[in-house]
């Protein structure tokens, strides 16, 4: 069986956070024509409280590259490069070339940033590119690195897909739990687990009330602790926090100058939108519809992902929090 049917049949979906399947987005760059092509491990992991990745890298470096390779293989990509996070570069570049030998697959040091992870950004800057996004479409699987298709996948998704190759999938993913907990770190839990079930398998049910923020340290979700019999979405983090000990305000204004601190001031939405919350954040008195309008905006008219994310996040504190 080839293996983009065995992605299929196992249901691989991105571990980046869009969850894309997997199997069609290697079957969209091996059906493009042309035989220049090219396959992107995505290891920028900017988000905050995202850790699955570099414990990944840490443990099975091994089975990453032959993730790579394979995609490679299939899609008939002569060239592969290993997007990682600066920091992650540092640590592990050299183990990683030693894995890789004489394979045509190029480490890559990211500039920095959490827009790097955003997969046209990402392709910009391997270009040496300034670190925007662009336009979609065209999607990279038709016009990507160089102008050539491209498979970009995160490093968790090629890690499973050496896996299912090896037909030792179990249905599981990785999940970065941190915040107030008694045992923050990364786990490999069950994909269809509920929230409640992964804070109570890996002992992180708080005694006291609490909500976290699922998906992403920046960018997740607010959700309230009766809310949790959902799977979880996004880059697989938690966060949870005390919530006598927590200022929702705070925490949203910690939230909003990060996204001051990464955005790329592209466009419009994001460049004015995260500013006028930080105003409205730091202001007296809080002006909660004001930041509901402005967050819908950003949803609606941001240029890339980055946006929404602040949407998000921003979104669901003020409806849920303040």
């Amino acid at each position: 069986m080839e293996i983009i049917e065995k992605l299929k049949q196992a249901n691989l979906r991105g571990r980046g956070g869009a969850g894309f399947p997997a199997w069609q987005k290697w079957q969209m760059v091996k059906d493009a024509p042309g035989e220049t092509k090219y396959v992107v491990c995505n290891v920028s992991e900017g988000e905050p409280a995202v850790a699955k990745d570099g414990h990944i890298l840490e443990k099975w470096p091994d089975i990453v590259i032959e993730g790579i390779k394979l995609a490679m293989e299939e899609v008939g990509a002569k060239k592969g490069y290993l997007y990682l996070r600066h920091d992650y570069f540092d640590k592990f570049k050299n183990a990683l070339a030693e894995i890789i030998g004489a394979r045509a697959i190029k480490i890559i040091r990211e500039p920095g940033g959490y827009l790097g992870g955003e997969e046209t950004a990402l392709l910009d800057s391997i270009e040496g590119k300034a670190v925007e996004p662009r336009i979609k479409p065209p999607f990279p699987p038709q016009e990507g690195l160089f102008g050539y298709p491209t498979l970009i996948n995160n490093l968790e998704t090629l890690y499973f897909a050496a896996r299912i190759a090896r037909g030792e999938y179990k249905n599981t993913r990785f999940y970065t739990i941190a915040g107030d907990c008694a045992c923050p770190g990364v786990f490999e839990r069950g994909e269809s687990l509920t929230i409640k079930e992964i804070l109570g398998k890996t002992g992180n049910w708080p005694k006291d009330e609490f909500f976290v923020q699922a998906g992403g340290g920046a960018s997740g979700t607010i959700m309230l602790s009766d809310e949790l019999e959902v799977p979880l979405s996004g880059a697989g983090s938690i966060v949870i926090y005390n919530k006598a000990k927590t200022d929702p305000r705070q925490l949203g204004l910690k939230w909003i100058n990060f996204f001051i601190n990464e955005n790329c001031g592209k466009c419009v939405p994001c460049r004015e939108g995260v500013y006028r919350l930080r105003e409205i954040f730091s202001g007296e008195p809080l002006d909660i519809a004001r930041a509901q309008s402005i967050v819908k905006l950003l949803a609606a008219a941001s240029f890339c992902p980055f946006g929404k994310g602040v949407a998000n996040s921003i979104g669901s504190l003020s409806e849920k929090l303040l």
